[in-house]
Formats: structure tokens, C-alpha cells, sequence
């Protein structure tokens, strides 16, 4: 039994070689040819894997502050509406009380009286929603350049470059259209 085994593994070891002088197989020859493998993966995963890579993490971090300034200005905006809302309706109720308050007093005098109380206060809410709106359009003027200041600054940082004034100007523009 013992023979059999060393006659079998002795005709393997002369077929493998001759399959391997058929072919061209070189031994010495394959096995530079896997250690300068091994050395061309080194250096590109040292010297070029690994910089794309924290370049794309860095554009990653880039977008992802965009987006978060993107949000806060939205918040912003939103927080302004609620306060323009918020003194609308209080210019309102107050001037709501003044008329209610005017026309109680303007009972108890002539009717000319009454009608100038009336006039009074109907002025005095045209001026209050005069005042709210103004408000409103300084916050939105404010919010707007305050947007377009952060959509060029966020432009310059995801893109990597310094934009012209021109360029600077269209992007504001397009976030003030946006936005309105």
C-alpha cells in the first residue's frame, strides 16, 4: 500500500511538471511577479487610495454643513413669519381695542365726535399694519441677504473655489427668488 502512494504522488509530481514546462510556467518568474504585486498595492493604497479618500470626506463634511445651513435658514425664516404674524395680530387687538374703546366714548358725544374717534383709530390701525409690514419686509430683506450670504459662502466651500463678484450676485439672486 505504501508503494502505491509513492508511485501515485511521484506520477503527480511528473504530470504537475510537465503541465508546467508545457505552459511556461517559471516559478522564479511568478513569484517576482506577485511580490512586485504586492509592492504596486502597497504604494497605491498608501499614495492614493487613502488621499481620494479623505478627499471625498472632506467634500462629505462640506455638503452635510451646507445642508445644516441650509435648515438654520429655513428655521430662520420661519422664526421671522411667526413674529411678523405675532405683531400683526397684537397691532391688530390693540387697535381692535382702540376702536372698541372709541366708539364706547364717541356714544357718549355728538356725532361728529364719534366720527372723528372712528377716523382715529382706523388711522391708527392703517398705521400699525403700515408698521408690521415694514417690519416684515426689513426681516425679510435681512433674512434674504443673510441667505444669499451663506448660499455663496457654501457654494465657495463645496466647490473649492473663490467665486466672482458676478457670480456671487447670480447666486444671491436665485436664493432671493427661491426664497420669495
Amino acid at each position: 500500500m505504501h508503494m502505491i502512494l509513492a508511485a501515485t504522488s511521484g506520477g503527480v509530481t511528473e504530470i504537475l511538471r510537465d503541465t508546467a514546462e508545457t505552459f511556461g510556467w517559471n516559478w522564479k518568474l511568478f513569484l517576482s511577479q506577485i511580490i512586485s504585486f504586492c509592492i504596486v498595492a502597497f504604494l497605491l493604497r498608501r499614495f492614493a487610495y487613502k488621499p481620494i479618500l479623505a478627499i471625498l470626506e472632506d467634500r462629505r463634511r462640506k455638503i452635510e454643513e451646507g445642508q445644516l445651513n441650509a435648515e438654520k435658514i429655513k428655521k430662520e425664516l420661519a422664526e421671522a413669519e411667526k413674529r411678523y404674524q405675532e405683531i400683526l395680530a397684537k397691532a391688530n387687538a390693540d387697535a381692535q381695542k382702540m376702536i372698541d374703546e372709541a366708539r364706547a366714548s364717541a356714544a357718549h358725544l355728538s356725532e361728529r365726535k364719534q366720527q372723528e374717534a372712528i377716523t382715529a383709530a382706523e388711522q391708527i390701525v392703517a398705521k400699525a399694519k403700515e408698521a408690521a409690514v415694514l417690519e416684515h419686509e426689513r426681516q425679510m430683506q435681512t433674512l434674504k441677504r443673510e441667505l444669499g450670504r451663506l448660499v455663496v459662502e457654501t457654494t465657495e466651500k463645496v466647490t473649492g473655489k473663490v467665486l466672482t463678484p458676478d457670480d456671487q450676485k447670480r447666486l444671491q439672486e436665485e436664493a432671493v427668488r427661491q426664497v420669495a
